[in-house]
């Protein structure tokens, strides 16, 4: 019987990977069934020999290499908010598909319009691993946009406490608000605060 020994630095395998390495189809479907790698999706192994250290945005590159996270979670990375989602929230764009999603993390999906999708996206990194995630005016704008959603005082909260900062740029939270139709919401929300 053949002995299986797969990295515990990588945390996910894609199968050309572990062809790569030297297991045939046989062999990955042996390993899945034997526990050591989980199938993710039709490419995508999670590797159970991993070692490293793991996060709710670490399945993000091998679930949906495109999504962002956004609204509440991106909200939580920034500090701009004491709710804690009970999922993370992810945008893609409205013509992606997502085909699988872990069951753990939960994720919960945003179809977001092309513009608004390609707004605002930034890199980040948890010291786990690095995902996209819009940047904190962005957040605010699409958390002002989806206050309905989301609740009126979960955005008051953000958008409080995103005054509240020293590094905030308001030239830059105004531009998003009009480009993606959020002004009149923005000033409403600044009238009443200030």
């Amino acid at each position: 019987m053949k002995e299986f020994t797969l990295p515990t630095h990588t945390q996910f395998l894609s199968s050309a990977k572990l062809r790569e390495i030297g297991y045939s189809y046989y062999y990955i479907n042996k390993m899945v069934s034997q526990g050591l790698l989980v199938k993710i999706n039709k490419s995508i192994y999670e590797n159970m020999m991993f070692e490293g250290e793991t996060s709710d945005f670490s399945y993000l590159s091998a679930i949906a290499p495109n999504a962002v996270v956004c609204l509440m979670s991106a909200a939580r990375f920034y500090n701009l908010t004491t709710f804690i989602p009970d999922a993370v929230d992810i945008a893609i764009e409205n013509s992606m598909k997502i085909t699988t999603l872990p069951e753990w993390p939960e994720y919960r999906v945003y179809y977001f319009s092309k513009e608004r999708y390609e707004t605002g996206v930034a890199t980040a990194d948890d010291g786990t691993t690095n995902f996209q995630i819009y940047d904190i005016e962005k957040t605010v704008v699409d958390i002002l946009g989806y206050r309905n959603k989301l609740g009126v005082d979960a955005a008051k909260e953000v958008l409080c406490s995103y005054l509240g900062r020293k590094d905030r740029n308001l030239n830059k939270l105004h531009r998003y608000a009009q480009k993606l139709g959020v002004e009149p919401i923005l000033r409403t929300y600044l009238e009443v605060l200030i």
